[in-house]
């Protein structure tokens, strides 16, 4: 109850727990559209897509469901991963991943990261903590597509499962997100 305080149009999420706020009812072929912001440099959230009950029910705090994850990432977690590790973070990117997370599938479209399994972005368009971005998600059929602040950048195809659950995700770091509203399509 701490984590999460919907203010009208705005949700608050402190980060803290790791977890996520879900859905009430399920969902298959839908479009979403979202304003987020992170209030901290190397913020990390995301929204999950189709997420089943079954990785939902038994969730405790620092765990995550299974689904389509679309990263809601700050870039400044790369320079961050990057000054921490002494390395390139080459595995991920800030400007709006798309990978299956558990027990999920999906064929990312390219371009893609080194080991396959994300669709990194062909633009970087996300801006830094403290500014608002605009994320229009479109999923239908098995196929999810994400635009970032007005161009399509990354999705996949293939998905399994391909109905299930919307969810927020709390990770450490405090976000907010802003104008949520789900479009269910035939």
């Amino acid at each position: 109850e701490d984590t999460w305080k919907w203010e009208g149009d705005l949700i608050r999420c402190t980060g803290q727990p790791v977890g996520v706020t879900r859905s009430v009812k399920t969902y298959t072929n839908f479009e979403l559209v979202v304003e987020w912001r992170h209030l901290k440099f190397a913020g990390n959230s995301g929204i999950f897509l189709w997420s089943p009950r079954e990785s939902l029910d038994p969730l405790k705090p620092g765990q995550l469901p299974h689904g389509i994850e679309v990263q809601v990432l700050d870039p400044g977690y790369e320079e961050q991963y990057e000054k921490d590790t002494g390395k390139k973070g080459d595995w991920f990117t800030g400007h709006g991943d798309v990978f299956p997370v558990g027990s999920a599938k999906l064929k990312p479209f390219p371009p893609v990261s080194p080991d396959g399994s994300r669709s990194f972005p062909r633009k970087r368009l996300t801006r830094r903590a403290g500014e608002w971005n605009h994320y229009y998600i479109r999923a239908v059929n098995g196929e999810v597509r994400l635009w970032v602040n007005g161009e399509e950048v990354s999705g996949g195809s293939n998905v399994e499962p391909r109905t299930g659950y919307l969810a927020l995700e709390s990770e450490g770091s405090p976000i907010e997100f802003r104008g949520l509203r789900i479009r269910e399509l035939p």
